[in-house]
């Protein structure tokens, strides 16, 4: 079962193509006053068909096929009409710097801006709604689990309809007797509105009721068990720290050496490519941190790797000085955020030298942040599971650093860093190539909007 119907994301693109499409003869036909014929169509058919595959992608940066988009219609329509605006600069410039197609469609262009926008509008916030609520009703289910990731898991389906099952009663386990579990999974076994039943199955008090449950499967058609914890994933995109243990951690964190394989070369190509067309804004960045403080422009630190061996990555200097991680009794760094330093950290241009590090192998394009040793030794004495984000090459970004906005920075924070490590152990069990790209593009739209910096 998951948390967001299989076919719903496949669903809103398709309509979104056949949206874009639908435009375009549509703007012909005003365009012209007539009916498009075969040769008027098929000649922007191809170029529109290539342009295609570009707006798809700006969507995609703008998150409208986010898992979670929640989008007011009071908002909905100043973001279609910005995505397609810039989707419409792009086609101009597709057609100026690439002539071969014989059509320079300006006045196209402008009118199709005017009738798509609406029309996507209409598809996204009104259609497709209208669809998905028309849908059969959700499937019951029961929770059985405690702890805080439990009682989000509850909160979190009870107020959103989108999702296609709702929870008929939870069980929070460190609040129920042991003799009361076993009379509610009786009677959850008889219940014929119950679908499914979501249990932790690391909790030791369900493990008492887990006979009668697993005996009710096989006589009850249709019901089906399933673990707390990935559920949760489903939802949250995040891994429960409090409903999964060690055996949880060792039997879904892999290894692949075909994926690793993989990965490195993608690292190496992206790592030279981004690297040399990076040179460009070194004379620029190191001319603005001198005038700024006068300080050095490079800062070299020691963080922890693979297999927690150290390795030491250059950044251009964005604060008073080189923070170290040790931070004494107050947890906090005494350094400062420099003015040109903001502004590198706005745009991402500190991190840039670490590019290099990437082409020797000491990090990934993508994987969990390196950390400081300081701080590394305490979260791992502190933080259950923390030491299996070692398992992979630290990133440049990552799960963590695209969906977690409570980054610590320069300070010790052990709550935050608990929740940014959910993400990586997260990433750590789906990791393959296409969440890899989906980090890499979701990293661009991070860095356009300025998010987190």
């Amino acid at each position: 079962m998951r948390a967001v119907p299989k076919y719903e994301h496949l669903i809103l693109l398709l309509g979104d193509v056949v949206v874009l499409f639908l435009s375009l003869w549509l703007t012909l036909l005003i365009r012209y006053a007539e009916l498009p014929s075969s040769g008027l169509l098929g000649a922007h058919i191809v170029p529109f068909s290539f342009l295609l595959v570009a707006w798809i992608t700006v969507f995609f940066l703008a998150g409208l096929y986010g898992k979670h988009t929640r989008l007011f219609r009071s908002s909905l329509p100043s973001l279609i009409a910005s995505t397609q605006a810039i989707n419409i600069a792009l086609a101009a410039l597709f057609f100026f710097f690439i002539p071969v197609f014989g059509i320079a469609p300006k006045t196209n262009l402008l009118l199709y801006l005017v009738v798509s926008a609406p029309l996507i509008y209409v598809w996204r916030g009104f259609v497709f709604p209208r669809a998905q609520s028309s849908r059969s009703s959700r499937m019951e289910g029961v929770l059985i689990a405690s702890g805080d990731e439990a009682r989000e898991l509850a909160e979190e389906v009870a107020r959103d309809s989108r999702y296609p099952f709702t929870f008929s009663a939870v069980i929070d386990t460190k609040r129920v007797a042991p003799h009361e579990l076993l009379q509610r999974a009786c009677r959850i076994s008889e219940e014929g509105s119950v679908t499914f039943i979501a249990i932790d199955y690391a909790d030791p008090s369900a493990a008492s009721a887990l006979p009668i449950i697993y005996d009710a499967a096989f006589r009850k058609e249709g019901l089906t068990l399933m673990d707390a914890a990935d559920l949760y994933q489903e939802v949250f995109d995040r891994a429960p720290l409090s409903l999964v243990g060690y055996e949880w951690v060792l039997s879904r964190i892999g290894a692949s050496r075909m994926y690793d394989a993989l990965k490195r070369g993608i690292d190496i190509i992206g790592a030279l490519a981004i690297g040399s067309l990076s040179l460009v804004f070194y004379p620029a960045v190191c001319l603005a941190i001198k005038l700024d403080d006068g300080g050095p422009v490079f800062i070299a630190q020691e963080r922890v790797g693979r297999f927690q061996k150290p390795l030491r990555i250059y950044k251009f200097r964005t604060m008073s000085g080189n923070d170290s991680g040790e931070y004494g009794a107050s947890g906090k760094s005494e350094l400062s955020v420099t003015r040109v330093g903001r502004w590198l950290r706005i745009l991402r241009l500190d991190e840039l030298p670490q590019l290099w590090a990437v082409l020797r192998g000491d990090l990934s394009l993508v994987g969990p942040r390196p950390e400081l040793p300081g701080l590394a030794a305490q979260y791992g004495a502190r933080i259950p599971y923390y030491s299996a984000r070692y398992l992979v090459a630290p990133g440049l970004t990552g799960w963590a650093q695209i969906r977690h906005d409570r980054h610590p920075h320069h300070g010790t924070a052990i709550e935050e860093t608990k929740e940014k490590l959910s993400y990586d152990l997260y990433y750590l069990e789906r990791r393959s190539l296409l969440l890899d790209i989906s980090i890499i593009l979701q990293t661009i739209r991070v860095v356009l909007t300025a998010r987190g910096s």
